[in-house]
């Protein structure tokens, strides 16, 4: 394949970063004269690329062309498809490490944790082309001269919005669903991580995948949005992203009556009860706090602690907490890299200082590390009164408040007292309360005993204001596909 046209701007060329551009009808292109934005390696400060901005033109060429593809891609056999569909995957396997120093350098999480999410998206995507051959229908017994079936295709193009914590895994997410259902899609990754969100355009590009199937925009949020949504070419609506944001979307769908998943964030509670090993709890929250640097949407962060061992996992938590090895993601031996943006650096700091201003104490962290980047430590509170902030706003970030309980009723009430509604964990070795908390928390992800994320083969997404439909899974081809039930009356 060739290169984009629009290669990284920077002051010097930065080397292992893709070249970007917009992905439009199975080309490469610039956009808006004139009009990029920076993409900022987050633990030097560095702006290491220009990534080009799309206007209403490049939204139309897209539009256009995925509605132009989709007729051929559904109409393409599952073999073919699905034969396309896994030379990417290959393409993206053979290609993580490469992939992963681009994430890494654009994100800033660690170099290993960046390639294993480059495989885990071409897992994803392998899972769903073998899912795409399974989108079964039935024959529903009727009367005679009559056959009563039920037939599911493809919906349509799809416009799929995705944030910047997951440059691989996030995008994959509505690729893989969209082109496995037969769906084209016009995807519009965040400005923030593009380097990774082209080099998985690449990988689809090189595996043969025909013009329009795949196009990939970047801009203005809200333009960009609002111009895919408002099309009638566009007939299904996938975003990830922060609650008000997904309600925005929500709501632009909803006008139009286009059916949407809406995968939002979370608050997710961990209650630790007492007849479990409070040592080895406190070691897997450590461990699951800092993937992404807490930059997840379902990132453990209330621990419910009960009172009889709340002292050896506060012990062992801290303990954990102080070894986590902070500094840039292509470091060697480096746990957790830093925040990805200024921005998010300092809301983790204003919910930190909240706390300690209304008498919560630090154990460990506490402080934005000095020099150049983005870094904040693990920052691990407790005596945090239940009117703090972090204690309600979603703190995406390695922020860890260590609350105790006696009750498990009441403190189930209490994991689920917020808005949210998308993971919980818990720990115990009693089956009998592994069923109450699966009975009674509130959430679309439960893990019990560790804090393991998504897997392919299983749903992910949230109740509540933590969005609707799932993603993963065999739910997750279900909103790319149309239900149609056919009569049929046989001629005598």
């Amino acid at each position: 394949m060739s290169a984009p046209s629009t290669t990284p701007a920077a002051a010097e060329p930065v080397v292992g970063y893709h070249p970007l551009g917009l992905y439009v009808d199975g080309a490469w292109c610039d956009g808006a004269p004139g009009r990029t934005f920076d993409v900022v390696d987050p633990a030097s400060e560095r702006v290491i690329g220009k990534v080009p901005v799309a206007e209403a033109r490049d939204v139309e060429r897209a539009v256009a062309a995925a509605h132009r593809a989709f007729t051929t891609w559904a109409q393409t056999s599952v073999e073919e498809r699905s034969a396309t569909l896994r030379r990417a995957a290959g393409l993206l396997h053979s290609r993580a490490e490469a992939i992963g120093s681009v994430m890494s350098l654009e994100q800033g999480k660690p170099l290993p944790e960046a390639t294993a999410e480059v495989h885990r998206a071409a897992t994803l995507l392998e899972w769903d082309v073998e899912e795409g051959r399974r989108a079964y229908g039935r024959i529903i017994p009727s009367g005679p001269g009559e056959v009563l079936t039920v037939r599911r295709f493809p919906v349509g193009p799809v416009a799929a919005l995705v944030p910047w914590n997951f440059p691989a895994g996030g995008p994959m997410r509505k690729i893989a669903a969209a082109l496995s259902a037969g769906c084209t899609i016009v995807i519009k990754p965040s400005e923030e991580v593009p380097g990774t969100a082209c080099a998985l355009a690449s990988a689809f590009h090189d595996a043969g995948l025909p013009a329009g199937v795949l196009n990939v925009l970047f801009g203005v949020p809200d333009e960009v949005s609002r111009a895919l949504i408002a099309d009638p070419r566009i007939r299904f609506v996938a975003f990830t992203g922060s609650v008000p944001v997904g309600k925005h979307i929500a709501g632009l769908a909803a006008e139009r009556m286009k059916p949407a998943v809406m995968e939002l964030g979370g608050h997710a509670p961990v209650i630790v009860c007492a007849d479990t090993d409070p040592v080895a709890a406190a070691r897997a929250c450590v461990r699951a706090k800092v993937v992404n640097a807490g930059q997840v949407c379902t990132s453990p962060s209330r621990f419910y602690v009960h009172r009889d061992v709340a002292q050896p996992f506060t012990e062992a938590f801290v303990a954990a907490a102080e070894q986590v090895v902070v500094g840039p993601g292509l470091a060697p031996g480096v746990q957790m890299g830093p925040l990805a943006s200024a921005r998010r650096r300092d809301a983790v700091d204003r919910l930190v200082t909240d706390a300690v201003s209304r008498g919560a104490r630090v154990l460990t962290g506490g402080r934005r590390l000095e020099g150049d980047g983005f870094f904040y430590p693990v920052t691990t509170l407790v005596d945090v009164p239940p009117e703090a902030e972090m204690l309600h706003e979603e703190p995406f970030g390695p922020i860890a408040p260590l609350l105790t309980f006696d009750d498990l009723d009441q403190v189930l009430d209490e994991a689920n007292g917020l808005p949210y509604g998308l993971a919980a964990y818990g720990f115990t070795d009693s089956a009998a309360t592994a069923e109450r908390l699966v009975r009674g928390l509130d959430a679309g992800i439960l893990s019990i005993n560790h804090c393991g994320g998504s897997v392919p083969q299983a749903p992910s997404g949230g109740v509540k204001e933590s969005g609707y439909g799932r993603e993963g899974g065999p739910e997750g081809l279900s909103g790319y596909l149309v239900t149609k039930r056919v009569s049929h009356k046989l001629a005598p």
